[in-house]
């Protein structure tokens, strides 16, 4: 039993999914794969999981900044400005945790607001402290780019209050992922359905409406099938 399937039965425990972008959720799934976990701990296994190099599977969302190379939103790009009026890029007054990541051709700024990943990237002559501009590719649809730019303006402007899903309660698909996550580290810990049902919904509905034909058991048992789904590649349709 991996330190990810130990404790999973304290569902306060898995809040924290409620509040993750799509790309996290998919990272949760991944880094439960047993396939992923042998290659990460040195497999001559060579699998292509989607991501520009391999993340330390042992790291939640929360500290994980996987880079994904498939079903990416549009990107927008930091370069230097001229006006000396424009907002100078400091990356230490961007609020919360960071990271700079350099994966072979570009360097990618990431932080978060709201509840959403933020990825850009820099031009190698943005320097810290000088001015710079958003930039985005010529003839692009502007629509496209407009949940990007949002959340760019919200990492480096604070401006998160205008962004949508600042604004949104979790959507149901998050309590669903959230639940199918539990559920997928119940059966990888040895728990069967009922257990899990117990966990999920507590002792007296399971008393009063488990059986074999039930739905309750249908409920749960969709749940374990998605979790299973989600880390053995459907993890792709939520970056798409």
């Amino acid at each position: 039993m991996t330190e990810i399937h130990r404790s999973w039965q304290p569902s306060a425990a898995y809040l924290y999914v409620l509040h993750l972008d799509a790309p996290s959720t998919a990272w949760e799934f991944l880094r439960r794969n047993p396939r992923y976990r042998e290659q990460w701990q040195g497999s001559d296994e060579d699998s292509d999981w989607g991501l520009s190099f391999a993340e330390d599977p042992s790291l939640d969302a929360r500290q994980a900044r996987p880079i994904w190379c498939v079903g990416q939103r549009p990107v927008v790009r930091l370069i230097p400005h001229t006006d000396p009026a424009a907002q100078c890029f400091d990356l230490w007054a961007i609020p919360g945790r960071k990271s700079l990541t350099h994966e072979g051709q570009h360097l990618w700024l990431q932080g978060t607001s709201g509840r959403e990943l933020v990825r850009l990237t820099l031009s190698p002559d943005m320097r810290n402290g000088e001015p710079f501009a958003y930039a985005m590719p010529a003839g692009a649809e502007h629509k496209q780019y407009r949940f990007t730019l949002e959340t760019a303006l919200g990492l480096l402007q604070g401006t998160r209050a205008n962004t949508v899903t600042a604004l949104n309660r979790p959507p149901r698909s998050a309590t669903i992922h959230m639940r199918a996550l539990q559920a997928l580290d119940g059966t990888l810990a040895g728990a069967t359905q009922r257990d899990i049902a117990v966990v999920l919904f507590g002792d007296e509905r399971v008393a009063e409406q488990w059986n074999p034909d039930s739905e309750l058991r249908a409920q749960v048992r969709y749940l374990v099938q998605r979790g299973r789904e989600l880390m053995e590649g459907g993890y792709r349709d939520l970056l798409n």
